[in-house]
């Protein structure tokens, strides 16, 4: 009878507890596709940092650590750490041009980036606000005008949109307006969209913010019809102003003589999220890194690219791909006592900025000089049929080279190298740090960032092939005597800040959040900063003595300079202020 009701029980018994008595010490395709089957659930409705998915990802990750016997590091297996996942309208937002009140959302509303305040103050027309003083074009919309403590009211983009060359692209996006309105002494910036940017007049809506974008000074768009009641007085009405600038393209600012009275109030919405931490004894105290960040998308947002769509965004491959070979490598390492201990870290808040991997290095649960190196996994399911594999961080170890002849089998693999330490994961917070890295991925495909990154299109049995080749390679990192000995690598600059900049200081941005300035999480050898004395830790104050606020600021000042010149760049390093001579 009592074998009876064992039978019975063990029918009713969910398959991740039959994983949870007995798993196989291998790697495994069916227990892959089980581990990718719950985090890429509907249940988990796209693991957003903060959401109750996060959470359930996060505690489904730590009892598969448990199992496998690793120990767990921080709050039982946690590291909890704030971030900021949106910004919405407070209760003291108002405008009032005179006695007349105007409606958020209606008639106007603060960008996402606007500072918080009040502000009462005449409104001057500074056109698009450019101040462009070059070889081919001198356009000043400031040129003898009084904007000191007062509103700039300014066009939005610039009067040449459908040339794919205009020379005003440098100089036409909303944040670099505002930073050269404050430049000018202003103290608030209102925006008009001009017909030809947006014949509909629509407002923007109020987006998330990550903590490094706000500005100081009150940023809010304005309908047109607010614009016309501001430009009265005998002044010429808005679209003839606008249309005069594609006939006489330069500055044509004025007084409007209107006061407006304005409140901004934007509210951070903060939220909790968490690294996911095991341990692995080894017999000696240095230690290898291998990590994979949980969080996806949610249903969308920003960062999705089936833009509109709210819909749960899976993530089977990005990156539940990813934790489940981290799983698989705990199990296999489970019964084994490497030289090296091994660290296992799941990483919340990748998606928002690497978020997660940055709050663990600042705030280590472990000695960052023992970590020898780190191995990080991201999209390691779409193993297709050429074969394609990606390495990145190979020039970071002057033995990676000869730890990877050894430890894989390269003739398994197409296998493309690259020796660059950053990169868009989390291998880069820790070669930032000073720590050789690794990073494999089998490449972004056409359901990269949508809802149609889902569990049936992963590959399991290339997943099972690479995760033996990465247990193998691990292995050698985690037994071998070899000294593994960090070195710089020449960086590129992502392709959007090459866009926006002719030069840059060959510096690592830290997207930490809460840093008044631009922080430098690394120093590229060989660059102008490097040269000139910039410290990894540094934060960025002023460029020529203009300040420099958050990352836009930086990239909008540096889009203004060219090779040759010479700039002197303020730091703030520990409670010193610097300055310091820098030849791009």
């Amino acid at each position: 009878m009592r074998t009876i009701k064992i039978f019975v029980l063990l029918l009713y018994f969910p398959s991740y507890f039959l994983f949870a008595q007995k798993y196989n010490p291998q790697f495994d395709a069916e227990e892959l596709k089980f581990y990718l089957g719950y985090l890429a659930s509907e249940e988990l409705q796209g693991r957003l940092p903060g959401t109750d998915g996060d959470k359930k990802a996060a505690e489904y990750i730590r009892s598969k650590f448990k199992e496998a016997g690793v120990s767990l590091l921080g709050d039982k297996g946690f590291q909890p750490f704030e971030i900021t996942t949106g910004i919405t309208a407070g209760k003291n937002n108002s405008f009032y041009i005179g006695d007349t009140l105007f409606s958020l959302g209606t008639d106007y509303t603060p960008l996402s980036f606007s500072g918080n305040g009040s502000l009462q103050a005449e409104v001057i027309f500074a056109g698009y606000g450019f101040s462009i003083h070059s070889d081919t074009l001198n356009w000043d919309d400031y040129a003898g005008m009084d904007v000191e403590e007062k509103w700039v009211m300014l066009f939005r983009a610039d009067p040449d949109l459908d040339n794919p060359a205009s020379p005003y692209s440098q100089y036409n996006t909303d944040r670099y307006k505002v930073m050269n309105a404050m430049d000018h002494g202003a103290a608030g910036v209102l925006f008009i969209n001009p017909i030809d940017f947006d014949a509909s007049d629509q407002l923007e809506l109020i987006k998330p913010q990550r903590g490094i974008g706000a500005t100081k000074i009150p940023v809010v768009q304005v309908k047109r019809h607010i614009a016309e009641k501001l430009i009265i007085n005998g002044d010429p009405d808005l679209k003839s102003v606008e249309e005069s600038y594609k006939t006489y393209p330069q500055c044509q600012s004025f007084r409007t003589k209107q006061v407006v009275n304005c409140t901004v109030d934007l509210v951070p919405t903060k939220v909790t999220t968490m690294n996911v931490i095991g341990m692995k004894k080894g017999k000696s105290d240095e230690i290898i890194v291998l990590g994979a960040h949980y969080d996806h998308l949610g249903k969308g947002g920003e960062s999705s690219r089936a833009p509109g769509v709210n819909a749960v965004h899976y993530g089977a491959d990005d990156n539940a791909s990813g934790v489940g070979m981290l799983i698989e490598m705990a199990q296999r390492f489970s019964r084994e006592t490497p030289e090296r201990t091994v660290v296992y870290i799941a990483f919340g808040a990748e998606e928002m900025g690497l978020l997660g991997s940055s709050y663990f290095v600042d705030h280590s649960l472990i000695d960052l000089k023992k970590v020898k190196a780190m191995i990080n996994l991201d999209m390691v399911g779409r193993l297709n049929s050429d074969r394609s594999l990606l390495i990145s961080g190979t020039g970071t170890a002057t033995q990676t080279d000869s730890l990877i002849r050894i430890g894989m089998d390269s003739t398994a693999f197409s296998i493309s190298k690259s020796p660059g330490g950053t990169g868009p994961s989390d291998h880069s917070s820790f070669y930032s740090a000073g720590i050789p890295v690794l990073f494999f991925t089998t490449g972004i495909h056409d359901q990269y960032h949508t809802p149609e990154d889902m569990p049936e299109l992963i590959n399991y049995n290339g997943m099972v092939d690479l995760g033996n080749n990465i247990y193998e390679l691990l292995g050698y990192y985690l037994n071998s005597d070899q000294v593994i000995t960090f070195q710089e690598t020449l960086e590129p600059q992502g392709d959007r800040m090459r866009r926006r900049m002719k030069v840059t200081l060959g510096i690592v941005p830290d997207f930490a959040e809460n840093i008044q300035g631009m922080g430098v999480a690394g120093v590229r050898a060989g660059g102008p900063a490097y040269a000139g004395g910039i410290l990894k830790g540094d934060i960025i104050k002023a460029i020529d003595g203009k300040e420099v606020t958050n990352i836009y600021d930086y990239m909008n000042r540096m889009g203004s300079y060219s090779t040759g010149q010479q700039i002197t760049v303020e730091v703030l390093r520990g409670d010193q202020k610097i300055v310091l001579l820098i030849q791009l």
